[in-house]
């Protein structure tokens, strides 16, 4: 999103939701995280049992702006979705497999310092490819870093998403099909863990982070957003999930904010803004720092509590720099584009190369 229709809301609740992330795994992984837990229990472990549902957030903010982007009005998509999906793919993997090669070099490095669980197997190219066309999860394929299964389900939301909005072409069909299918989401398919490699486990939040940004347009009825709200209590009374207890309040609060025109205002607070923007590069560079910083903790022969949080806080300020450069040089707009154009110049080269060489050959075989 350009400055001029930047969010602050937004930018706030994935600013948040990607710090507790990146904590939830700073508590999960390696001796940094059990050895730190004997000095804050509490705080460690409370972001270990509850630290991943800040994924919550990114799910209803992502069907949100997907609303926004794809059906604005309510309206469906007349032409294909094709073309959405392709510029979707782009706009993730080149990120994604420039953070994976990152990732690959740090587990390779902390393999050499510890011996860790958490540390990645050495990968191969059927990984990388499992990875490469994000399929590494419905494919059971082991990831070569962590929470890199959010990326591909991201892109089958916003495929189911699409097709959903282009399958419904006509008025008022389109958001019902979206609708109809959350519903179902949150009644039953959320409720079965062996799903949850598939959209479908978590089109419950991102159909609520859609509802809302339709529900809160000011031309519509407030009594929409209490619609939403009955169906996903509803869902909550058959089976409490607190998960999605908080994806119906980060719902709620966007359409909240929408309406009352907070959503663009408030809060204004210039590190918030710059988290959330750089919140998807510090979801990809963190965890290979983590792991180099725990291989350090072994090398030095760290044992106190107090050096395990300090090397802890110390993985924390270098991701967020790390991230910083991540963002300035491959994931931000211009840097992403830069390097799509490099790519894409490249293949037209390559490609020219290779019509080239029968003709050339043909040449060489005449004379």
């Amino acid at each position: 999103m350009s400055n001029t229709r930047r969010m602050p809301m937004i930018d706030a609740l994935k600013a948040v939701a990607s710090q507790i992330v990146l904590l939830h795994h700073f508590s999960s992984y390696g001796p940094l995280a059990e050895t730190a837990r004997d000095l804050l229990p509490g705080l460690l472990g409370w972001l270990y049992d509850y630290g991943r549902m800040a994924v919550q957030v990114f799910l209803v903010v992502a069907g949100f702006l997907a609303a926004r982007g794809l059906s604005p009005q309510g309206d469906a998509l007349a032409a294909s979705p094709l073309p959405l999906l392709w510029k979707r793919y782009q706009r993730l993997i080149i990120p994604f497999l420039a953070a994976i090669g990152i990732a690959i070099i740090g587990s390779a490095i902390a393999d050499h310092w510890m011996d860790d669980d958490a540390i990645p197997a050495r990968a191969g190219f059927a990984q990388w490819l499992a990875h490469a066309t994000l399929l590494h999860g419905v494919l059971g394929v082991d990831s070569l870093s962590a929470g890199v299964w959010y990326v591909a389900i991201d892109f089958q939301l916003f495929a189911l998403m699409a097709l959903l909005l282009w399958a419904g072409r006509r008025a008022f069909v389109a958001p019902l099909l979206v609708l109809s299918v959350g519903a179902a989401s949150l009644f039953w398919f959320n409720r079965n863990p062996d799903l949850d490699n598939w959209a479908i486990y978590f089109f419950g939040s991102y159909a609520l982070g859609a509802a809302a940004w339709w529900a809160s347009d000011p031309r519509r009825l407030s009594a929409w957003t209490g619609v939403i709200a009955t169906v996903a209590l509803a869902a909550l009374v058959v089976d409490f999930r607190l998960r999605i207890a908080l994806a119906l309040g980060v719902a709620l609060l966007l359409a909240a904010g929408r309406r009352s025109g907070l959503l663009e205002r408030w809060p204004d607070v210039a590190p918030l803004a710059f988290l959330g923007r750089i919140s998807y590069s510090v979801f990809l560079v963190h965890f290979p720092i983590l792991l180099l910083a725990n291989g350090l903790f072994v090398q030095l022969g760290g044992e106190t509590p107090g050096a395990a949080v300090f090397g802890l806080l110390a993985a924390w300020t270098v991701s967020l720099l790390a991230a910083t450069a991540f963002y300035r040089w491959i994931e931000g707009p211009e840097a992403s584009r830069r390097i799509a154009d490099g790519l894409g110049s490249l293949f037209a080269r390559t490609r020219e190369m290779l019509r080239l060489v029968p003709r050339r050959l043909r040449r060489l075989l005449g004379a």
